[in-house]
Parts: C-alpha cells; structure tokens; sequence
C-alpha cells in the first residue's frame, strides 16, 4: 500500500518547517503544493529535505490544490493519498490512524474510497471553538448534503482525508476554490464511492484567518456554495436543493 501525504500551503511561514517536521516523522512521501505563496514559504520549502513540491506561479485556490494532488498521486502510481492542512489545525499524530483504518480494510469487499476526519464526531469540551459562522454554515451545508445524498455526514468541509486514487480517477473535479467540497460529494455520491469517516480533533489556531475576498462575507459565502452545489447537481442531473435561506446562521 503506497501512501502519499499532500500538503496545500499558501502563505504559512509561521507554520510549515515544523509541521513538515512532524510529518516526516511518520516516514510516508511527502507532496507540497504550493498555492502561489508571496511570503518566505518558497524559501522555507527549498530547505526542507525529502519533499516533492508543485508550485503554482498565482494563488489557484484550495480546491485546485487538491486536484493537483490527486493527479500527482495517480502519475505516480499511489494507492492513497492523504490530504491535511498545514496551519497545526490537523495533527500530524493522528496519520497512524487513517493508516490503520486503511490498512484494516485492504481485504474488505466494502472497503472504504474515502476515509474522511469529522470535528464533530465525539464531544469534546477543551476542543477549540470555531468562528460561529464557519459553524453554522457547515452544520446547514452538511446537513443539506445528507438529505440531498443520502449521506450520513457530520462535518463536510474536513480536508483531513484519506483518498482512494483509483476512486479518484473517477472524479471530474474542476472547482478551485472553497466551494471544492460541493462538487467533490455530489461525484462521490454518483460514482458510489464508499465513505468512511474517523474523529480527528477541533483545532482552531487562528480564528481571525480569512477566505479572502467575498467569501469573508458568511452570506456571500453560504451562497457561493449553494451556487456550486446546484449547478453540481444539475449537471448529473440530479434533483437540486430547495432555495436556502441566505440570512446568516445565529451564533
């Protein structure tokens, strides 16, 4: 089972030499895409020994990121690929743990595609909290992909993820942006991919951190992804969601 551990960077001096540390720990190939970063990243990135990096010239988005990953991992002849943040909001001690549930499940004939963390699986009062819009609006989203796919989802938005490659092959992926998790269910669910998720642990490091742009708006934001969601189910031809209530979620 050849595993490769992709890491979306964009602007994450603060961050990444240790992180990548961490990671290392683990001993599985390392793959870093960088988004188009204009801080010391680059530099950082060239000192750090035994990592692959794609570079994006322009900042493309997190959604094209992963897309990039999944193209890298199939070339090269992956079996998995696992995606995580480098901001310390996903913990590099918890990669045993998409390794143990992958490898459990190896001669399985249900075998998972997609090995997905959930903040929101367990309770946990000393977990950080995150910004009250950010909560809100993956609660309303996920909830409205569960009812629309049949899902059983508790935190669609997780990029902590273990990915099939072979599974991800099927995928047409073309959003760059935030929005990537809209289209990335709906083609799961119509190509039967089989999900799984695992509880990985609610970090917020930095709650002023921002989407950029528009999206720093909750409501322009929410329907953004309600946008993407429609056409995504529209082009599978899919029944489309009713109208969303745009008016921002209560804290």
């Amino acid at each position: 089972m050849k595993l490769l551990i992709a890491v979306p960077v964009f602007n994450e001096e603060k961050y990444v030499v240790p992180v990548l540390a961490e990671i290392q720990k683990y001993r599985h190939p390392i793959l870093v895409i960088d988004d188009g970063s204009t801080d010391r990243t680059p530099q950082l990135l060239r000192s750090i020994k035994n990592i692959r990096t794609l570079t994006h010239s322009v900042n493309r988005g997190y959604g094209q990121s992963l897309i990039d990953a999944f193209h890298f991992a199939a070339a090269h002849h992956y079996d998995w690929v696992l995606t995580m943040d480098c901001d310390e909001q996903h913990e590099p001690a918890r990669i045993p743990d998409f390794v143990r549930h992958i490898q459990n499940s190896l001669t399985r004939p249900d075998a998972p595609d997609i090995i997905s963390g959930s903040r929101y699986i367990l309770s946990d009062s000393a977990a950080d909290q995150p910004p009250p819009d950010r909560r809100n609006i993956n609660r309303l989203i996920t909830e409205l992909l569960n009812s629309v796919l049949n899902l059983q989802l508790t935190d669609s938005f997780c990029g902590f993820k273990a990915h099939r490659v072979s599974a991800m092959q099927k995928l047409r992926l073309t959003i760059p942006g935030y929005a990537f998790p809209m289209q990335f269910w709906v083609q799961a669910v119509a190509h039967h991919l089989r999900i799984q998720e695992i509880p990985v642990k609610l970090i917020y490091k930095d709650a002023t951190r921002h989407f950029g742009g528009l999206l720093d708006d909750p409501t322009a934001r929410l329907q953004h992804y309600m946008q993407v969601l429609t056409t995504e189910l529209q082009s599978l031809r899919t029944p489309a969601p009713a109208p969303c209530d745009l008016t921002p979620c209560p804290a």
